[in-house]
């Protein structure tokens, strides 16, 4: 058996078993914000691993416990509308305060380290929150904008099928009769071909989304145009920040696809124009 097929059944099995874990994490708002949280901070490991290859010490602690609590407090605020309760206020509150205390923290923690770098070692830490924890957050949220019914697990799989059909099928065309480099400095595979063939995937899936979860094609056809475009950036993002450090994949998490970065990078650059796409359709 050679390599190529045997890193292609890998992939396989290792795709399919992600997929039933994301079912499974959609039957219920709980498990779904468990799911989120695992990303938020597997995710958040792996990029101070990255930043610390490139010379950054990023107050990891800090960076997770921060990131974690601004999952959690806008976990607060998705179950009371998912559930049409009322508002847990007092972790409401007392996130929110500890997030705004994060950005001074980080400061004054950075007096007390011995290092050259620490106007690198804080922007670092509160990058692993921007970048992977802030979207994991937006995350809760968009499924019921896009259902504009509650909670429906539905809505949020299909989100996350817009986002990997629009990387398989640029992987397809792509290797298929792919030519015109889009980003060759960043990532030599990537081609023109397989952006239009990655777009048009993720109309398609877009579309039956709509159909399934009983939503205005426009919006669902919209969102894939907005996911399909933001999605391949964060993919470059991704590869940018890999290429500085030197390293292949962020992680091993997940044998066939690497690390919880590699295999969510899109959706991490895509949620926040996404969820601001949705507020503006909503308005």
């Amino acid at each position: 058996m050679s390599d190529k097929l045997k890193n292609l059944i890998v992939r396989t099995v290792s795709g399919i078993g992600l997929l039933l874990v994301v079912v499974l994490a959609s039957l219920g708002i709980y498990t779904y914000g468990l799911f989120l949280l695992l990303v938020t901070v597997v995710g958040m490991l792996e990029f101070y691993n990255i930043a610390a290859a490139v010379g950054c010490r990023p107050q990891r602690t800090l960076g997770l416990v921060s990131g974690m609590v601004l999952f959690i407090t806008n976990f607060a605020l998705f179950k009371s509308y998912a559930l049409g309760a009322g508002l847990d206020y007092d972790m409401f509150i007392g996130g929110a305060i500890y997030f705004i205390a994060l950005i001074p923290l980080s400061f004054i923690l950075e007096l007390f380290v011995k290092s050259e770098t620490p106007l690198r070692n804080i922007a670092s830490t509160l990058m692993g929150v921007l970048y992977v924890a802030l979207p994991m957050s937006l995350m809760l949220y968009i499924p019921m904008m896009l259902s504009g019914r509650g909670w429906m697990p539905a809505a949020f799989l299909f989100y996350l099928f817009i986002v990997w059909a629009n990387d398989v099928f640029a992987y397809l065309v792509g290797v298929t009769i792919g030519k015109h480099r889009m980003c060759e400095r960043i990532s030599p595979k990537k081609s023109w071909e397989g952006f239009v063939g990655g777009v048009v995937g993720a109309l398609g899936m877009g579309a039956l989304g709509a159909y399934v979860v009983g939503g205005s094609y426009g919006v669902w056809i919209g969102l894939a145009v907005v996911v399909a475009i933001t999605g391949v950036l964060g993919d470059l993002v991704e590869s940018m920040l890999k290429r500085e450090a030197g390293i292949k994949d962020s992680g091993n998490i997940m044998p066939g696809h690497g690390g919880m970065l590699d295999r969510f990078d899109a959706l991490l650059i895509s949620a926040p124009f996404a969820f601001a796409y949705l507020v503006i359709m909503m308005l």
